[in-house]
């Protein structure tokens, strides 16, 4: 639909390293979190509710910077949102009450909105039959920021609960020193859209509900949802979950989040290039859904360490196959000055399932057993699986 501007010299390179250092900081507070809100609340809709508070905010913000991106370039966003992110974390480790946790994370959700950012600067400089593997570069960072983060998140809370907030925090001002330096903007001024942003440009709702209207998106975001509604639940849960099921701490959690991101590294890092060119987009989706199905089986079913770690191995695997080639897809069918506006609409979407698919775990664990939220995230990636089989069945 539009061709990518010439682009800057180590372009993907520099939106990598700001990917991964942010996910990084991320990735610190995950074996930590259950354990930081213990003093306040022990149930597991307390930590849904938690993450409920980021995606909430993420979800509000995601087309709001993805419409001004369009208009006023990529690099400015991503700058504001990595100080954004850096204040979140230091407010993290600075609470002492339940609501003060809520807010800071409130300020890191909106912050991390900025995803969308990335993706459409990916798009500004990619052609489009090279957006699905490139898109895959942000899984890469997710991935290695994973492996590294929980470790050493893990070891900080040896020292403290707080410890591994201060350290994000501090992560985060690196990674805005080097974008700062780096960070070259990718967005010409000839394409950028240049009517005011009125209400509904920016309204969620407004953008999801306009998207679903268009056949050509329809089925696409339909799919992005379901599949992410799955993963928010097992990505929120599975600390809770291993706990109760094997009794597991947050430094064992630690391990098997690093394993995770291993995988993910590998599947979107290596794995993805190789195969977006060969089977193409639509292949994909399928065959990502199909074996990210399998690992919530294996969850669910799971009696020995050794399943958790094959479960996670399925999971990264089929979501690191998916979930970039529905943004690539996404991705083509859009025109070069409405990028930012629908990748940041897509990435609404995944932050509308993390609103509700953390909450939806979490009552499901409490109510029924901690395997249903895994038998419920099956469901969803058939549904998943569904919606790509007629969005894709004329797409290559």
């Amino acid at each position: 639909m539009n061709s990518p501007t010439a682009p800057p010299k180590g372009a993907l390179g520099v939106i990598f390293l700001i990917v991964f250092l942010d996910l990084m900081g991320a990735g610190i507070l995950v074996p930590v979190l259950p354990y930081v809100v213990q003093p306040y609340r022990t149930d597991a809709l307390t930590v849904g509710l938690l993450a409920l508070a980021f995606s909430a905010a993420q979800f509000a913000a995601s087309p709001l910077l993805g419409v001004w991106s369009d208009r006023v370039g990529r690099r400015p966003v991503l700058l504001l949102c990595l100080m954004g992110t850096a204040l979140g974390y230091f407010l993290f480790g600075w609470a002492g009450s339940l609501e003060m946790l809520f807010l800071a994370r409130v300020l890191a959700g909106f912050a991390g909105g900025s995803i969308s950012t990335a993706q459409a600067y990916i798009a500004d400089v990619s052609a489009p039959a090279d957006r699905a593997k490139n898109f895959g570069l942000i899984g890469a960072a997710f991935g290695l920021g994973f492996i590294l983060g929980p470790a050493m998140g893990g070891a900080l809370s040896k020292i403290s609960l707080q410890a591994p907030a201060f350290a994000a925090g501090a992560l985060s001002l690196v990674t805005l020193a080097v974008a700062s330096i780096l960070l070259k903007e990718s967005l010409h001024i000839g394409v950028r859209q240049t009517a005011l942003m009125q209400w509904r440009d920016v309204n969620p709702f407004v953008q999801i509900r306009s998207a679903l209207g268009k056949p050509a998106y329809r089925g696409l975001m339909l799919a992005t949802f379901a599949l992410s509604f799955g993963m928010s639940g097992l990505q929120t849960n599975f600390a809770v979950f291993t706990h109760a099921r094997f009794g597991l701490d947050a430094a064992h959690n630690a391990l098997l989040f690093s394993f995770l991101g291993v995988m993910a590294a590998l599947t979107q890092g290596l794995l993805l290039r190789k195969l977006a060119p060969r089977l193409g987009e639509a292949k994909l989706v399928i065959y990502g859904a199909v074996i990210f199905g399998i690992g919530f089986v294996i969850i669910a079913e799971s009696s020995a360490l050794w399943m958790l770690y094959l479960a996670v191995g399925f999971t990264a695997l089929g979501f690191g196959l998916a979930g970039p080639a529905l943004t690539g897809l996404i991705s083509r069918r859009a025109m070069a000055k409405e990028q930012g506006v629908l990748l940041g609409t897509a990435q609404s979407v995944g932050s509308l399932t993390r609103v509700i698919g953390p909450v939806w775990a979490g009552l499901l664990f409490d109510r029924i057993g901690p395997a249903a939220p895994y038998w419920a995230g099956l469901g969803w990636t058939v549904l998943a699986l569904w919606w790509s089989v007629q969005a894709t069945r004329t797409s290559e």
